[in-house]
């Protein structure tokens, strides 16, 4: 069996820095709440920390919240609410996570019933709402360094993919690990996971690249979920842990019921990037996709 690492998405360099206009995410909010934005949201808020959503009912929020801490690379935690209390108070003390994402998906006994973009008449009092890092957080940082992913340049969700990289169980949770591809040139690749590695609350550093057999991925055919986008020539197919993840293992786990976020369409929170930016010593490729 894998050896348990048991982290959150944070480090101990993390603190709130004072003085940040925090009112751009605000307004983003603001037009979800309204239904003025329904789209992905990708590119969408530069800057600011995007987050994934899974809300779950109490009596299974603690081995969800296990679940999260030992997959820490695909559910880097951001934030835990209180049972009923739809405020991130971490991340974005006033916001609603029952309003303020684009669009959600409601799940019963481990279907997708629903993809409303408004979930208040549904979520109960029992309801403890997770939010969990997004690789959407540090694409502004590659555009700024001349590494735009595709799907940026695209102007469409990014490709997500369901692999044969199984998660460590918790209680009812396991499944698979689902993952996010962006295509780059070979030569491209070191800096590119030298960027988001430092971005652990964000899901890191690549976990793969090249030869997506070898991770259960065709890229040829459609994704699982997002849009496909182009893959040039010469260039390779680099994947990272994604926040889809938690969908499938709620998948498998069956519960009654439970709401999270339309893959693509995130909750975008208060925090900055560089708030969660973990400066680190430049190491190989070959060790950070390990």
């Amino acid at each position: 069996p894998r050896s348990m690492s048991l982290r959150t998405a944070y480090s101990h360099l993390f603190s709130r820095r004072p003085g940040i206009d925090r009112s751009v995410a605000e307004a983003f909010r603001s037009r979800c709440r309204s239904g003025v934005f329904t789209q992905q949201t990708s590119g969408c808020a530069p800057g600011f920390v995007q987050a994934n959503l899974v809300a779950v009912p109490h009596e299974h929020a603690f081995s969800f919240l296990c679940f999260c801490l030992a997959n820490p690379r695909a559910c880097p935690l951001l934030d835990v609410t209180s049972p009923g209390d739809p405020t991130p108070r971490m991340i974005a003390c006033g916001a609603d996570l029952r309003s303020d994402l684009p669009r959600y998906r409601v799940w019963r006994d481990g279907a997708v019933v629903d993809e409303p973009c408004d979930v208040s008449d549904v979520w109960s009092s029992s309801m403890v709402g997770f939010l969990l890092g997004c690789s959407f957080s540090w694409e502004q940082v590659l555009q700024e360094a001349g590494l735009t992913p595709r799907q940026v340049e695209q102007a469409c969700n990014v490709p997500m993919y369901r692999t044969c990289i199984p998660n460590t169980p918790v209680g009812p949770f396991g499944g698979n690990m689902v993952v996010s591809m962006r295509p780059y040139l070979p030569s491209q690749l070191a800096a590119v996971a030298a960027i988001t590695e430092q971005y652990p609350g964000a899901h890191g550093g690549p976990v793969h690249w090249d030869s997506p057999s070898e991770i259960g991925v065709c890229v040829e055919s459609n994704p699982d979920w997002g849009e496909r986008v182009r893959v040039r020539e010469g260039e390779v197919p680099v994947f990272w842990a994604c926040g889809v993840t938690p969908q499938e293992a709620l998948r498998e786990a069956r519960l009654p019921f439970a709401i999270t976020h339309a893959p693509g369409h995130m909750f975008v929170s208060d925090l900055t990037d560089s708030e969660i930016l973990v400066p680190s010593a430049p190491t190989s490729l070959a060790s950070t996709c390990s």
